[in-house]
C-alpha cells in the first residue's frame, strides 16, 4: 500500500503515550481519527485538546481509516485485534503495544488470515514529545511503511528486521531490566522495613557520597502511578523468557509487587515512601 494513498489512520486508545503518537502522525501530514465510545472524560478532554477526529465507535474507527495503530495496556491487545477484525477491516494493523513476541505473532496470524497488513511495533521510552527521547522499533514486512507513518517526529523510528516479533521481544527485554529492577528494589526497600533495617540499608547505600539510596526511593515512589500497567507487561515478560525455555519466576513476582501498587492510578501526586511500603507488605 503507498504512502500517499493514505490519508486517515486511527489511534486506538490514546492515553499519555498513545496521544503523543497521535500527535506524530498529524505533524506527518495524516489526518488521525479515534473512537470516543467508552472512553473516560480525561480522554475525551485529551482527544479533542489534540484535535483528534472522533469516529465515535470503534466500528466507524475501522471504516474510516486506512491504518490502524494500537497503544493499549498489553492485557487488552488480543481483545481489540480480536474487535477490529470483527468490523471486517482490511487495512494496515500496528500493534504497538507492550506484548511478548508469540502473542504479537498469534495476532499476526489471526490479523493476515484476515487480509490485514500487519506490522509488529513496541515503544521505549516516555510519551513522545522532545526527539531523540522515544523509539517505536519496528518489525514486519511492511516496517518500513510504517515507520513512514511518523516521519516528522518526534517520536523516533527505527525498523529492526522483517520478522514479527522482533520489536516486541526488544521491548520485553529492555523493560525486563528498566522496570523489573524497579520492582525489585521496590520489594528490597518493603522486605527492609518489615525487617527492621531499612535505615541501615539506605545507610550502607550512602557510602561513598552515593545518592542511590534517594533515587531508589524516588523511584519506588514515581512507579506507583503506572503500577497498574506494569503489572501486566510483566506478565508478558514472564512469558517471552518461558517461550525460549528461561525462568519466569523473577517477572511473575515482579507483577505481583506491581499488582499491590495498582491502587495508586487515581493518586494526583506521588505517595509517600512509607505509604508504598505498607501496600507491599499487605498481602
Amino acid at each position: 500500500m503507498p504512502t500517499d494513498t493514505i490519508n486517515k489512520i486511527g489511534i486506538i486508545s490514546p492515553g499519555a503515550m498513545g496521544i503523543s503518537v497521535a500527535a506524530t502522525m498529524q505533524r506527518s501530514g495524516f489526518d488521525v481519527y479515534w473512537a470516543s465510545a467508552g472512553r473516560s472524560g480525561s480522554s475525551v478532554a485529551r482527544a479533542q485538546e489534540h484535535n483528534l477526529l472522533d469516529a465515535q465507535t470503534m466500528a466507524n474507527l475501522c471504516v474510516t481509516c486506512d491504518v490502524l495503530v494500537s497503544v493499549c495496556p498489553p492485557h487488552t491487545a488480543v481483545s481489540i485485534a480480536e474487535e477490529v477484525l470483527a468490523t471486517g477491516f482490511t487495512g494496515v494493523y500496528l500493534d504497538a503495544n507492550a506484548i511478548a513476541p508469540n502473542k504479537a505473532a498469534y495476532i499476526a496470524e489471526m490479523m493476515t488470515a484476515a487480509g490485514v497488513v500487519f506490522v509488529d511495533g513496541s515503544i521505549i521510552g516516555g510519551p513522545a514529545w522532545e526527539p531523540q527521547r522515544t523509539w517505536l522499533y519496528l518489525s514486519g514486512e511492511q516496517a518500513e511503511l510504517a515507520a513512514s507513518f511518523f516521519a516528522a517526529g518526534p517520536l523516533e523510528t527505527a525498523v529492526i528486521g522483517d520478522k514479527i516479533g522482533q520489536a516486541s521481544a526488544l521491548k520485553m527485554c529492555f523493560a525486563a531490566y528498566s522496570k523489573g529492577t524497579t520492582a525489585l528494589l521496590s520489594m528490597i526497600l518493603a522486605g527492609a522495613e518489615a525487617l527492621g533495617v531499612r535505615a541501615n540499608l539506605e545507610e550502607q547505600w550512602s557510602r561513598g557520597g552515593s545518592d542511590f539510596a534517594t533515587q531508589t526511593q524516588q523511584r519506588v515512589r514515581r512507579v506507583t502511578a503506572k503500577a497498574w500497567r506494569f503489572e501486566g507487561e510483566m506478565h508478558e515478560i514472564a512469558a517471552t523468557f518461558a517461550h525460549v525455555g528461561l525462568p519466569a519466576g523473577f517477572h511473575e513476582a515482579a507483577a505481583n509487587i506491581y499488582q499491590r501498587l495498582a491502587h495508586f492510578k487515581e493518586a494526583d501526586t506521588h505517595p509517600e515512601l512509607k505509604e508504598v511500603l505498607t501496600s507491599l507488605l499487605q498481602e
